[in-house]
């Protein structure tokens, strides 16, 4: 009995335990359902902070874009309004100017009566006329013209004008037009001969300010050839006239002709210093554009390099750590090995860094003198300047596609002012320039021995090499030999 009483108390006491632990259970799990709640409110929270967030962003952008609309609106608005104020000016002068002209033609209608009247009594009345009276105001006339009547009235605005050295030499070619035109001027005795020498004058004088007027950098050729043509007009004109002076004529269109064409010359000096200068900034933009790529594959080199030299970094941190732990004689000497190595080349990578940031912050670089037989042949050489670390990819670049061979290199020069020292060399060769306005173009004709001993004067330490190799354009020849020997032989 009593032991029925002890299980029976042990009983209800494990159930006590048992209803304990299910509070607790029943507890934990209610503080985590208030965690979850709290967490879904939170989430609840932020989401809805988030939104309202967006939809602010969302309606200030639209705000701005109603903005910068309204704006363009009222611009076009502005505009059309003074592009209509413009119109109604326009029709406004139209009208004023269609008045003028019927005002003009009625003139005109009246005149021509007039006219027709005065002709009339001049040829029914000749002695009504004083001519006596014309020749006196005509010679008042002429005596207010200051320079003559040779004088154009009309002079048009020539590019010489804008430049004192060209206005010089045009003064001088004009002193001897002026000396010849009087020269000839004192032949003539009647005043026949000397009116239509004058008349021809004023009409040379007129058509070379045209020819001068329509000259451009593209049609020399074409102007002196007008100047030709002129004088072969008035040539033709005078031979089917008074042949009394037609030997003087002669003379004075075969005089006359070299000094309208050293005139052509100096007008066109204007427009080969304008071409220079274009070409000069295209050569600025394209040293600019080039020292642009040079640096950015200096960038791009960097950035290698820094990663590879991170590489070496991580591999000695990781040796170092392995290192620590190793009791292993053998093996602790292979990783102090390692570490040696991966140290010399940290040391190589940071003078690469080194190395790169002088060539993108100062003026070291190469210059290369290179040829190519099969293209330009062997008296022609490009003479050029950069900033590469490997100096031969800008040469690979230059052997592309537009051109049929690759390059020969005959000397590559490093320099701590590689740019003076391209310039120096340019300047040198300036005479054999082959492209003489586009200087862009760095090609120069020589022979190898003299551009060596050019090279060699300036830095007696290059390492100059004579000999054009040509590999791609001799076994190109080779085998047109062979192909042709072939065909010899089949026939």
């Amino acid at each position: 009995m009593f032991k029925k009483i002890l299980e029976m108390l042990n009983l209800n006491k494990s159930i006590a335990e048992k209803n304990l632990q299910l509070e607790r259970i029943n507890k934990q799990i209610q503080e985590k359902e208030d965690v979850i709640q709290a967490t879904i409110h939170q989430a609840r929270e932020s989401v809805r902070q988030e939104a309202e967030h967006i939809l602010r962003e969302a309606r200030r952008e639209a705000d701005a874009s109603l903005a910068i609309a309204k704006g363009h609106l009222a611009d076009i608005q502005t505009k059309m309004e003074q592009e209509l104020r413009q119109s109604e000016g326009i029709s406004a002068e139209l009208e004023s100017r269609q008045k003028a002209l019927t005002k003009i033609e009625k003139t005109l209608a009246k005149t021509k009566s007039e006219s027709l009247g005065i002709k009339n009594l001049l040829e029914k009345f000749p002695a009504a006329v004083k001519f006596e009276v014309i020749e006196e105001e005509l010679a008042v006339l002429e005596e207010s013209l200051g320079e003559g009547a040779l004088k154009p009235i009309v002079e048009l605005h020539l590019h010489h004008h804008d430049s004192k050295k060209l206005r010089q030499e045009m003064s001088g070619i004009n002193k001897e037009i002026k000396a010849l035109l009087k020269s000839y001027e004192e032949r003539y005795t009647t005043k026949a001969n000397k009116t239509i020498y004058h008349l021809m004058v004023i009409g040379l004088q007129a058509e070379l300010q045209n020819i001068l007027h329509t000259l451009s950098y593209t049609n020399l050729e074409k102007a002196v050839a007008n100047a030709s043509d002129l004088i072969n007009k008035y040539q033709v004109i005078c031979a089917g006239g008074n042949s009394q002076i037609l030997p003087t004529i002669t003379r004075f269109l075969s005089e006359i002709e070299p000094l309208f064409k050293n005139a052509i010359l100096v007008e066109y000096q204007y427009f080969i210093q304008k071409e220079k200068e274009k070409e000069e900034q295209k050569l600025i933009r394209e040293q600019m554009r080039q020292e642009a790529e040079e640096q950015r594959l200096l960038n791009e080199e960097r950035k290698k390099i820094e990663q590879e030299e991170l590489k070496y970094f991580k591999e000695m941190e990781k040796n170092k750590e392995v290192l620590s732990k190793e009791t292993d004689p053998g093996k602790i000497a292979a990783l102090e090995a390692r570490l040696r190595e991966l140290e010399e080349q940290v040391q190589r990578v940071e003078e690469q860094k080194e190395e790169i940031t002088k060539r993108a912050n100062g003026r070291a670089g190469y210059v290369y003198v290179i040829s190519n037989l099969g293209s330009f042949g062997d008296r022609m050489f490009k003479i050029g300047m950069t900033r590469r670390l490997n100096p031969l990819d800008r040469i690979e670049e230059l052997g592309d596609a537009s051109v049929p061979f690759k390059f020969d290199i005959h000397a590559m020069v490093f320099s701590e002012n590689a740019v003076q020292l391209e310039q120096d060399l340019h300047r040198i060769l300036s005479d054999n320039r082959v492209n003489k306005v586009n200087l862009r173009k760095e090609f120069f004709y020589s022979d190898i021995e003299g551009l060596q001993a050019t090279v060699e004067e300036i830095d007696p330490t290059v390492e100059f090499i004579t000999t054009m190799v040509a590999q791609e354009y001799r076994q190109s020849q080779s085998m047109d030999l062979i192909e042709e020997q072939e065909m010899v032989e089949a026939v």
